[in-house]
C-alpha cells in the first residue's frame, strides 16, 4: 500500500522501499527519504511541512512542499497514515536525495520508537557522507591534541623581558634587538661564523641567526656583522603591522552589508550558466527589425479580441515567439542541440521563454509553437509565466525544449546578449522597440520615423555556423516585417 504521490515523476525503487510501507508491516515504523522530484534532481530543500509530528493524514492531503532547483512541489498522500517524526525541518537546504527526512506510521502503530529509528537513520546517513566532508573535523581534532607548551610554541613565545632587571622595561630598538640576539644565540642551533664575527656580534648584541652569511658555504664574516642594521627588522615589522591595520580598516563592518542565503534554484542557475559560458564557443549576430507592420496588425487583432467576451490581448512577445518558430522551420540547423557524439535536430519548435521569478530565472516551454495560432500562444505563455512566478511549474513544463527566447524589451533595454541554455544551440535576446529616424527619399521631409527592435542571436559555433545564424535572423526579420506571412 503506497502512501505518497510525487506527481509526474515515478520515484526509484529504493525510494519506494524506504519511503513507503505496505499493509503487511502493521505496527512497524518506516523511514521516509527525500524523493527525487525529477530524473536529474540530486538534492532539494524542505520548503515547509504541512503536517506536524503525531498528526494523521488522509488520502489527498499535502504532507510537505519540496523546493527543487526550478519550483516548489507538493507531496500528497494517497492513503491514510501518521507523521511520527520530522527529521529535517522547514527551510532546510541541500538535502540529498535518499536522505531520511521523516518517520512514518499507519494509524494504530506504536510511534514511541520513532526517536530510536530516527537516531539509527541519522547514523546511517552520516556513514554515507564522503570522507572529505569530515576532513576539517579531523584536522580540528588533531590540532586540539597539540600541547600548548610544545617546543615550537615555547621558543616562539619566550618572554624577552626576562633579559632585563626586574621592575624595568627596555623599549628601545637596540634593547629589543639585544634581547632577541641573546635569545637566538641560546637556542642551540649551530650557526657558522668566523670567530671575530661571533665576538663582535656578542659584544653588540646582534642576532647571528638574522644575518645572511656571504662567506664559504654561507659562513658569516666580520663584514656581514658590521653591515647588519639593527633597526631594519623592527622597521619591517612596524611596516607590516601598519599594512595589516590599513587592510583591516578598509574591510566593511557587518552593519554595512547583508549576506543573503543562496537558494537551490540560484545555485543551479549559477552552475549551469557558468558551465555554458566556459564550455560553449559563443558568438553573436544582431539585426534591426522594423516592427511597424507588426504593431499595426497587433492593434487590429486586439481590437477584434476585445469585442469577444474574455478575449485576451496579444503582446509583441507573442509575435516574436511565432516568428521564431517559423524561422526555425525555415532554418532547422538552429533548432538543434549538441549531444557530444551527435547533433540532434528537432522536428518541432518547443520554445523556452525566460521568466524572472523572485527566486531566479526559469524557462517554461511552449510546445510545438509552429502548429499553434497567436491566440493560443498568448494564452499558454501567460499561464506558464504565472505558474513560474508562483513556483508551481511541473518538471514537464520546464525540462527540455529546443530554442530559448529572452526578452528584456519591457524593461527598456535596447540591446543585450544572452547566454545559451544548454544543450540548445542558440538563444535569442530581444530588446525594446524604439522610434528611430531613417532616410526616406520618397517623403517630402526626406526622413521617416521607424520603430526598430534589435534582436541578437547567441549561437554555439560547434552546431551553428555564422552564415546559418545570419540566414535564421533574416527569416526571423522577414516574418516580423511582413507579419501576414506568418498566417499563411
Amino acid at each position: 500500500m503506497s502512501i505518497f504521490h510525487y506527481g509526474v515523476f515515478i520515484p526509484s525503487k529504493n525510494s519506494v522501499v524506504e519511503g513507503l510501507h505496505s499493509s503487511t508491516r502493521r505496527h512497524a515504523l518506516s523511514k521516509f527519504t527525500m524523493p527525487a522530484m525529477s530524473p536529474t534532481m540530486q538534492e532539494g530543500g524542505i520548503a515547509s511541512w504541512k503536517k506536524q509530528p503525531g498528526e494523521t493524514f488522509t488520502a489527498g492531503d499535502v504532507i510537505l512542499e519540496i523546493e527543487t532547483d526550478k519550483a516548489t512541489m507538493d507531496v500528497e498522500a494517497q492513503d491514510d497514515g501518521v507523521l511520527a517524526k520530522i527529521m529535517v525541518g522547514d527551510g532546510s537546504k541541500g538535502v540529498k536525495v535518499g536522505t531520511t527526512i521523516a518517520i512514518m506510521a499507519e494509524e494504530g502503530d506504536d510511534i514511541s520508537g520513532a526517536d530510536a529509528l530516527a537516531s539509527e537513520s541519522s547514523s546511517s546517513d552520516a556513514k554515507s557522507v564522503p570522507s572529505e566532508y569530515n576532513k576539517d573535523a579531523e584536522d580540528s581534532k588533531a590540532e586540539s591534541k597539540q600541547s600548548p607548551t610544545s617546543p615550537a610554541l615555547s621558543a616562539g613565545t619566550e618572554a624577552p623581558k626576562s633579559m632585563a632587571p626586574q621592575g624595568t622595561k627596555d623599549t628601545s630598538a637596540a634593547g629589543q634587538e639585544l634581547g632577541k640576539g641573546k635569545k637566538d644565540l641560546s637556542k642551540g642551533d649551530r650557526i657558522f661564523a668566523t670567530p671575530i664575527a661571533k665576538k663582535i656580534a656578542l659584544e653588540q648584541g646582534i642576532p647571528l641567526a638574522k644575518i645572511k652569511g656571504t662567506g664559504p658555504e654561507g659562513r658569516i664574516t666580520r663584514e656581514d656583522v658590521e653591515k647588519y642594521k639593527p633597526g631594519s627588522t623592527t622597521a619591517a615589522a612596524a611596516q607590516s603591522s601598519a599594512s595589516k591595520a590599513s587592510k583591516a580598516s578598509n574591510e566593511p563592518v557587518a552593519s554595512e552589508y547583508t549576506d543573503m542565503p543562496v537558494s537551490n534554484m540560484r545555485k543551479v542557475i549559477a552552475s549551469r550558466l557558468l558551465q555554458s559560458k566556459l564550455e560553449l564557443p559563443h558568438y553573436y549576430v544582431t539585426v534591426d527589425v522594423d516592427m511597424g507592420k507588426t504593431n499595426k496588425l497587433r492593434e487590429v487583432f486586439n481590437k477584434s479580441l476585445a469585442e469577444k467576451e474574455g478575449g485576451a490581448k496579444l503582446s509583441v512577445n507573442d509575435f516574436i515567439v511565432k516568428a521564431s518558430a517559423m524561422a526555425l522551420k525555415d532554418v532547422p540547423d538552429v533548432n538543434s542541440a549538441w549531444m557530444g557524439e551527435t547533433i540532434r535536430q528537432y522536428t518541432k519548435a518547443d520554445i523556452c521563454m525566460a521568466v524572472s521569478t523572485p527566486t531566479g530565472l526559469i524557462t517554461p516551454i511552449i510546445r510545438d509553437v509552429g502548429g499553434k495560432g497567436l491566440a493560443t500562444i498568448s494564452s499558454e505563455a501567460k499561464a506558464l509565466a504565472k505558474k513560474a512566478r508562483d513556483g508551481k511549474l511541473q518538471p514537464a513544463e520546464y525540462q527540455g525544449g529546443s530554442f530559448t527566447i529572452s526578452n528584456l524589451g519591457m524593461f527598456g533595454v535596447s540591446h543585450f546578449t544572452a547566454i545559451i541554455n544548454q544543450p540548445h544551440a542558440a538563444i535569442l535576446a530581444v530588446g525594446a522597440t524604439q522610434a528611430t529616424l531613417a532616410p526616406a527619399p520618397h517623403e517630402e521631409k526626406g526622413f521617416e520615423v521607424k520603430h526598430i527592435m534589435k534582436a541578437t542571436l547567441s549561437s554555439d559555433h560547434r552546431v551553428v555556423d555564422g552564415a546559418v545564424a545570419a540566414r535564421w535572423l533574416a527569416a526571423f526579420k522577414g516574418y516580423l516585417e511582413n507579419p501576414l506571412s506568418m498566417m499563411l
